[in-house]
C-alpha cells in the first residue's frame, strides 16, 4: 500500500528484507501474532524460542506503523518518573517497575545477541524549557540516585554546549545509558531473528483474535487497534507526530557535539539526533487531527530553526509522519482477556518497552505471569465520549495543556 506519510530517512535505508512464502497461510499454531511492530516480533520472537509455533500477521509490512517511523530515541522509563510512580502506587510496585523499565534493556540484549545492524548510538539529553523544568529535573535526578543508584548528569545552562549548539535551554539532563538508533532496521532484525527461530511471517494479510487458528493470540496493532478490537480502541487515541531529516551536514557535530539525543521538556516537545550519515532527524509539534500538513517539511521546519537558527535554510530530504496512541495517563494499556494477550498505549515513550512488554507476554504465556502482572496491573480507563466524542474530547484535553506551554 502506498502510504504518502512514509517518505522516511528510515524507508530509503532500511536494510533489505523479503519474508519466505507460506502456502499453507491458514495452518494452526500455537501463537498467532498480529502486528508487525516492536511489540509483535518481539513478542514472536520470545514465543518462539520458548517452543512455540508462530504465526505472525502484518497487514502491510513490518515496521509500517510508530515502530518503523519514530524518532528512534531510546529512553529508560515511562511517561511517569520514578517519583510518580511511587508516590501514586507505593514504594514496592515502583522498585518493580523500575527494575523492569529503567533497567532491563531487552532491545540492546536483542541487537548483541543478533548481530542487528541498526546504527545504535548512546546517550540522551532531556532539555529544560524552563528553569522551573530543570528544577524538577534535577530533583528527578537525585531521586533516581538515590533510591535506585541510577547515575545521570545535571548539566547547567552554561555547560549544556557540551551537548546541543543552542542558547534555547535551561540546563537538562544527560543520560548515558539512554541512546538512539535507527528503528526500521531494529525491526527488520527482529523479524529476520524471528523467522531464523521458526516464526511464520505473513505479510500483507490482515487477521484478528476471531479469524486467527491458533490457541493464543497477541494483539500488537497499537494504534489499530480499535479496528481489530473496537472496545479496546477505547483506551486510546491517535496523536499524529511528524519527523523530518536534512541533507547531510558538514556542522553536524557543532549542533549536537556529544551525539546524544535530545528531547525537551515541553508538553509538545521537540525531539532530535544526528544520523549515521550526519543528518539532522527532528521531530516537532503535534496535530490532532489525522489529515496531514500538505509539506510535511514545511510544517516541521520552523520547530527546527527555533532551536537552530543556523540551519533554518538546510535542504530537508525526507518528511514522514504517524500516529502515536496515547491513552488518558499516558501509561500502556498492556493485558490479557481469555486466550488474548494484548499491549497497546505507549503514549510517545514506547521504542524500549515495546519489547520488554512482547517478552513479558511470552513469559506469561509460557506460565510465569510475576513480571508480566507488574505492567498488566498498571491502571487503565477508556476515554469518556464514546465513537463519536473521544476524540473531541480528548483534543480538547491536549490542546489545553498544549496552551499551558505556550503560556509557560
Amino acid at each position: 500500500m502506498s502510504d504518502p506519510l512514509n517518505h522516511s530517512y528510515y524507508a530509503a535505508t532500511a536494510h533489505a528484507w523479503r519474508p519466505h512464502s507460506f502456502e499453507d497461510e491458514d495452518r494452526d499454531c500455537d501463537v498467532a501474532v498480529i502486528g508487525g511492530g516492536f511489540t509483535g516480533l518481539s513478542a514472536a520472537l520470545a514465543c518462539a524460542e520458548r517452543g512455540f509455533s508462530v504465526s505472525l500477521f502484518e497487514a502491510e509490512h513490518i515496521g509500517f506503523g510508530a515502530s518503523g517511523r519514530n524518532g528512534g530515541q531510546l529512553i529508560p522509563g515511562l511517561r511517569w518518573t520514578a517519583s510518580e510512580l511511587e508516590a501514586e502506587f507505593g514504594r514496592e510496585r515502583a522498585d518493580a517497575l523500575f527494575g523492569l523499565c529503567w533497567c532491563d534493556n531487552r532491545v540492546k540484549a536483542r541487537i548483541d545477541r543478533h548481530g542487528i545492524d541498526c546504527d545504535l548510538k548512546p546517550g540522551h539529553l532531556e532539555a529544560a524549557w524552563t528553569p522551573k523544568d530543570f528544577d524538577a529535573m534535577r530533583r528527578e535526578a537525585d531521586h533516581l540516585a538515590a533510591r535506585f543508584g541510577y547515575k545521570s548528569d545535571v548539566v547547567a545552562k552554561a555547560d549544556m554546549g557540551a551537548h546541543i549548539g543552542s542558547t534555547l535551554y535551561h540546563g537538562g539532563i544527560h543520560d548515558p545509558q539512554s541512546g538512539h538508533f535507527h528503528p526500521l532496521n531494529y525491526a527488520l532484525g527482529l523479524a529476520k531473528a524471528a523467522e531464523a527461530a521458526g516464526v511464520r511471517i505473513v505479510e500483507g494479510r490482515r487477521a484478528s483474535p476471531d479469524t486467527a487458528r491458533a490457541r493464543f493470540v497477541i494483539d500488537a496493532t497499537d494504534s489499530w487497534i480499535g479496528e481489530v478490537e473496537p472496545d479496546l480502541g477505547r483506551y486510546t487515541v491517535p496523536i499524529m507526530n511528524y519527523n523530518i531529516a536534512t541533507a547531510p551536514l558538514a556542522n553536524a557535530d557543532a549542533l549536537l557535539p556529544s551525539d546524544a539525543a535530545v528531547a525537551d521538556s515541553r508538553f509538545v516537545l521537540n525531539y532530535f539526533r544526528l544520523s549515521a550519515d550526519k543528518r539532522l532527524i527532528f521531530g516537532g509539534g503535534e496535530r490532532y487531527s489525522q489529515t496531514p500538513p500538505r509539506d510535511i517539511a514545511a510544517f516541521v521546519r520552523p520547530f527546527m530553526a527555533e532551536v537552530f537558527p543556523g540551519i533554518a535554510d538546510a535542504r530537508i530530504d525526507y518528511g514522514w509522519g504517524g500516529a502515536v496512541a496515547v491513552t488518558m495517563n499516558r501509561l500502556p494499556h498492556i493485558g490479557r482477556r481469555g486466550n488474548v494477550f494484548f499491549a497497546h498505549g505507549f503514549s510517545g515513550h514506547g521504542a524500549l518497552v515495546t519489547t520488554l512488554a512482547g517478552e513479558l507476554i511470552a513469559e506469561a504465556m509460557a506460565g510465569t505471569a510475576e513480571r508480566f502482572d507488574v505492567l498488566a496491573s498498571l491502571p487503565s480507563r477508556p476515554f469518556p465520549g464514546g465513537k463519536w466524542l473521544r476524540r473531541p474530547l480528548a483534543t480538547l484535553g491536549l490542546l489545553y495543556y498544549a496552551m499551558k506551554d505556550r503560556l509557560g
